[in-house]
């Protein structure tokens, strides 16, 4: 039997950056400098936002569920960039960033964690219920995979109304296994509805990875035997994800049908505040934190370019320190919903 020589591994360009993908994630499209700017405080919004979040809840402040977003902020900017007025946006119980990409106000989002009358829902919704009509953000679900039959209803909608909306439907990598996901599928795909199915695969879906739980780990090939399109996207890279949206949903708009984008992402905390996540080691974390995290990617890349300097960055960065302090404060002392509201809102 031959020998066999060991091959040393042929190291990546200096060109493309370290990533958490185990695909080759293509050409990004440049941003320029007003937009890679809007990226970057939007993203550094969401992140603030939550890790503010995270402190109150650790007081008392917020009780229940909390899911937050921290390492996952490209995905919603990306895909609200590409977007336009008009589209829909539906999610699950991680969701403070998809309000806030939305634009919806950080007060109200805050004083809805924490139970206030001043929040979106009045205080009634907390963390996983709350919506805007005026921004077009219809949740915020606490059952798995809720959300992905009632964005293919908004498609519907679209579509009955001869609309050019897209509804942009999130889930998360476990509920890609949910039974009604795919009856949502083959409705869309039957009747070529205008919804783009987000998956934002965070590789655990609560304390169980992908790979000891799907039999196809590919998510993008969910939708094949439905004959919905499907591709991967560096999910920690927002140059990525715009580009991916603009594409996708310019198919959707011009008739199409549906599409899937799985979203190669990764959350740095546990699934909810509870969760110690012992399933997977502080090197792992550290490690994409190093080299994929997406602010830091759009903060070096910012002053590659010389679009602003390291002051400009910093003062960008206490500006949103202090919008996410102000809503912390108005979150805390803003009133509780009168006893009367338990008999408001609900259907008799």
């Amino acid at each position: 039997m031959a020998s066999q020589k060991k091959v040393a591994e042929t190291p990546a360009p200096a060109a493309v950056r370290p990533s958490i993908l185990p695909i080759d994630a293509g050409p990004v499209q440049e941003l320029g400098r007003e937009v890679d700017l809007k990226a970057f405080r939007d993203m550094l919004l969401i992140r603030r936002f939550e890790e503010k979040a995270g402190q109150l809840y650790g007081m008392g402040l917020i009780g229940g569920f909390c899911h937050l977003y921290i390492g996952q902020e490209a995905v919603v900017v990306g895909m609200q960039l590409a977007s336009k007025e008009g589209d829909q946006v539906v999610t699950g119980y991680r969701d403070h960033g998809h309000m806030l990409a939305c634009g919806m106000d950080p007060r109200g989002v805050m004083a809805e964690l924490t139970g206030r009358r001043g929040g979106y829902s009045k205080g009634k919704g907390g963390s996983m219920h709350m919506f805007s009509r005026e921004k077009n953000f219809f949740g915020g679900h606490g059952i798995v995979g809720a959300q992905v039959s009632l964005g293919t209803g908004f498609a519907f909608a679209n579509r009955y109304r001869k609309t050019d909306n897209v509804c942009l439907t999130y889930f998360g990598d476990g509920a890609a296994n949910q039974g009604q996901v795919y009856e949502s599928f083959n409705m869309a795909s039957l009747w070529k509805l205008p919804v783009i199915y987000i998956i934002e695969n965070n590789r655990y879906a609560m304390g169980t990875s992908v790979a000891r739980a799907t039999a196809q780990p590919d998510l993008s090939k969910r939708g094949a035997s439905f004959n919905i399109p499907g591709e991967l996207v560096d999910g920690m890279d927002v140059r990525a994800v715009k580009a991916a949206g603009d594409r996708v949903l310019s198919y959707c708009r011009s008739g199409e049908g549906p599409y899937i984008l799985e979203m190669k992402t990764y959350r740095y905390r546990g699934h909810s505040m509870s969760d110690p996540a012992k399933y997977r080691t502080r090197e792992e974390v550290e490690k994409v934190r190093i080299e994929s995290d997406p602010i830091e990617q759009s903060r070096a890349r910012i002053l590659a370019n010389g679009w602003v300097d390291e002051d400009a960055l910093k003062k960008m960065d206490a500006d949103v320190r202090k919008i996410v302090n102000e809503a912390a404060e108005f979150a805390t002392y803003d009133p509780e919903p009168d006893a009367s509201e338990l008999y408001t809102d609900i259907l008799r």
